[in-house]
C-alpha cells in the first residue's frame, strides 16, 4: 500500500468525523436552544419546560404530539420548535387573531375568554415608565407588597422579570385566578418556584420563595397566598415574571398603578 493512499484515507476519516460532530443533533452536543430538542428528566413538567425555554406550552405540546394533561416521561425527547423552525407563537402574532378556546377543557380557571387580543406592549423596559397599561380582560394585583428593585428588561441576558423586595416570610399572592402548574425548585436559577396558568395566554411565575403554599394541579383565586417570601444572597425578595404565550412581557405594564 503507498503512502499517498495511506494519507488519502486518513483525510477521509478526518472528514468523516468532522461531519459526525457538525451535523449532530443539537441535544446530542449538550445544547437545548430553540430549534433543537430536549430529553425529558425526573421530575420535568410540560409547562416548566416551555416556560425554561420561552415558548408556547400549546405550541411545545403541538410540535410532540402530547395531548391534555400533557403527561410527559423521564428519557423522552422533546422537539423545541416546529418542523421547519417557526413556532407557531411566532406566526399567530404576524397573522392576528388566535383561538381562546382553554387547552384544558372544563378544568381551565376562570378569567380566561377574550374577544379580541390585546396589542403586544413595546419590549423595553423605559415603556413601563410613560404611565401606559395594556388592557386585558384579567383583573391583575400585585402579587406581594414592597419596592421594586429591579424593572424589566427586554435586553437581559438573565431572567427577565421585575424584583420586588420585602421580608423574609412575606405573603405572596397569586395575581390573578388560575391553576397552579409548577411548583417546586427543578429550575435552575428561580429557587422555589410557583408558575400559575391564567388562561390559555397568560402565565406568572413567582420565584426565590422560602416557603411553597400550593401544590400543581390546584386552582387558586386572585389574591391566595400561594408562598412566603426567601430571598436570593443577601436581599429578601420576590422574582415576578408574566409571561405571553410563553414569552416574557414587562409586569408594570399590567399591573395596577400603586396609589
Amino acid at each position: 500500500m503507498s503512502m499517498r493512499f495511506v494519507l488519502l484515507l486518513l483525510c477521509c476519516c478526518l472528514l468523516a468525523a468532522c461531519a459526525r460532530d457538525t451535523y449532530a443533533p443539537v441535544s446530542d452536543r449538550g445544547g437545548d436552544g430553540p430549534g433543537g430538542s430536549y430529553t425529558v428528566a425526573r421530575g420535568d413538567t410540560l409547562y416548566g419546560i416551555a416556560f425554561r425555554h420561552g415558548v408556547n406550552y400549546r405550541d411545545l405540546a403541538s410540535w410532540n404530539n402530547i395531548q391534555s394533561p400533557y403527561t410527559i416521561y423521564p428519557g423522552q425527547e422533546l422537539r423545541l420548535a416546529a418542523r421547519g423552525g417557526r413556532d407557531r407563537s411566532a406566526a399567530s402574532s404576524s397573522s392576528g387573531a388566535r383561538s381562546s378556546t382553554p387547552a384544558t377543557g372544563s378544568s381551565a380557571p376562570a378569567g380566561g375568554g377574550r374577544s379580541a387580543r390585546a396589542p403586544d406592549p413595546p419590549s423595553r423596559s423605559a415603556s413601563s415608565s410613560s404611565g401606559q397599561r395594556t388592557a386585558t380582560d384579567i383583573d391583575w394585583k400585585w402579587p406581594t407588597d414592597g419596592e421594586v428593585s429591579k424593572r424589566f428588561s427586554a435586553d437581559s441576558d438573565g431572567k427577565q422579570g421585575i424584583n420586588i423586595s420585602g421580608s423574609s416570610g412575606q405573603a405572596i399572592r397569586a395575581v390573578a385566578p388560575g391553576r397552579v402548574v409548577y411548583s417546586g425548585s427543578g429550575l435552575v436559577g428561580y429557587g422555589n418556584l410557583v408558575i400559575i396558568k391564567h388562561d390559555d395566554e397568560y402565565l406568572t411565575a413567582y420565584g426565590y420563595n422560602e416557603e411553597l403554599l400550593v401544590r400543581e394541579g390546584v386552582d387558586v383565586s386572585v389574591g391566595q397566598e400561594i408562598a412566603r417570601m426567601g430571598r436570593n444572597g443577601s436581599q429578601h425578595m420576590l422574582h415576578f415574571e408574566l409571561r405571553r404565550e410563553g414569552r416574557p412581557v414587562d409586569p408594570l405594564r399590567y399591573l395596577p398603578e400603586r396609589r
